[in-house]
């Protein structure tokens, strides 16, 4: 693992508990002994690392060049709102 459980911020205390089974834990401690840290900093990575790639599928928008230059050109020249946002607008 390249990046160490210090690099993550706000490592002061908060906690997150929870249950698993035996075999799974077994597995966690195992994994965390042949990278050489603790079961801890091995699961908070870990879920760090696929909560931030969540995250980031989740909040980012992939255009492709051709709806990007749509999306580009309606942002530069808008059209004139119609009755039903006018009638949206209007509340």
């Amino acid at each position: 693992m390249s990046s160490s459980i210090t690099s993550l911020p706000g490592t002061d205390g908060a906690r997150i508990n929870l249950r698993t089974s035996p075999e799974a834990k077994a597995l966690i401690e195992r994994a965390a002994a042949l990278l050489g840290t603790t079961v801890s900093a091995f699961m908070l990575q870990h879920a760090y690392e696929a909560a931030r790639q969540v995250v980031a599928a989740n909040d980012t928008l992939i255009l492709s060049q051709q709806a990007f230059a749509a999306f580009v050109a309606t942002c530069e020249n808008p059209p004139e709102p119609n009755a039903e946002l006018r009638r949206l607008l209007a509340r």
